[in-house]
């Protein structure tokens, strides 16, 4: 399996962000077996101000203009996030799945919303412009069964297990992590969530400065079923290749089984019993 992470320094005008993925990714074009890329977080609206304030309709022109790439180079595309008209005057930060023929295979709208001050001195509030989404998705592709997530959702292991049992072998998850975040915690989180999951993580991440200040960390990377980093972007915009051995799910697996011993548990244990009298 033929995967391609694309470490973008994406900035405020969606126009030369294209032309950078473009210029990227053309000499994939030459390729004569299936490949999958996975683009950043924001990949092409990575820009100051309101999130909302840059969304299209369903099947927009930046929407049609990424299906198209994908057309044009033969291979499957996935879009990071897309912001996408809500009903409720806010967008959805949707990633979308384009095929080889530009067709649409699926799309996930980020479901956590980072609202957070973590020092840096950038407030974040997604949820003011942004509609978070409310389905997990698993998409049957030639590299196998791909889970999605975007970014902040790498916080809640909930959703990667719920993605795990619904099937899936890998996980993409494009990312914007701030550079204060990311030096913490990008790498432990990429490799816990593939870890227990026992599927390969494929983290597609913005990195450096943006047109409204903030950094992002980059470290874009991809970590196979055993935790094992495979391949990894420290800085700089950049393509990673790897080919993927998709025996090494089933190995992990057979090895620790932890999807067989997930068990239920019991709300009441997680509350204190009262001592007697209290």
């Amino acid at each position: 399996m033929q995967i391609h992470l694309l470490q973008l320094n994406s900035q405020g005008e969606p126009s030369h962000n294209l032309s950078r993925i473009r210029e990227r990714l053309s000499p994939l074009a030459a390729a004569t077996t299936p490949q999958l890329v996975i683009l950043p977080e924001a990949c092409l609206h990575m820009a100051s101000g309101n999130w909302a304030a840059q969304a299209e309709v369903e099947g927009g022109p930046w929407q049609t203009a990424l299906a198209q790439l994908a057309g044009e180079l033969g291979l499957y595309l996935l879009a990071g996030t897309l912001p996408v008209q809500a009903e409720d005057g806010r967008a959805y930060a949707a990633s979308l799945l384009y095929g080889p023929q530009g067709q649409l295979l699926g799309r996930y709208d980020k479901i956590h919303l980072f609202d957070a001050r973590v020092g840096d001195g950038q407030r974040y509030r997604e949820s003011r412009d942004t509609c978070p989404g409310e389905q997990a998705v698993v998409i049957d592709t030639p590299f196998g069964r791909l889970g999605l997530a975007v970014c902040y959702d790498v916080r809640f292991p909930a959703l990667f297990q719920r993605l795990a049992e619904a099937g899936a072998e890998l996980i993409a998850l494009p990312s914007a992590f701030t550079q204060k975040t990311g030096q913490a915690h990008w790498q432990v989180l990429v490799r816990a969530r593939a870890i227990e999951t026992q599927c390969f993580v494929l983290a597609a991440n913005q990195w450096g400065q943006h047109a409204d200040g903030r950094r992002t960390w980059g470290q874009s990377m991809v970590v196979d079923p055993w935790g094992r980093l495979l391949a990894q972007q420290n800085e700089g915009e950049g393509l990673i290749s790897v080919k993927l051995d998709p025996q090494l799910i089933s190995q992990a697996r057979a090895a620790i089984p932890v999807q067989q011993h997930q068990r239920a548990i019991d709300a009441a244990l997680l509350i204190p019993n009262k001592t007697e009298g209290a």
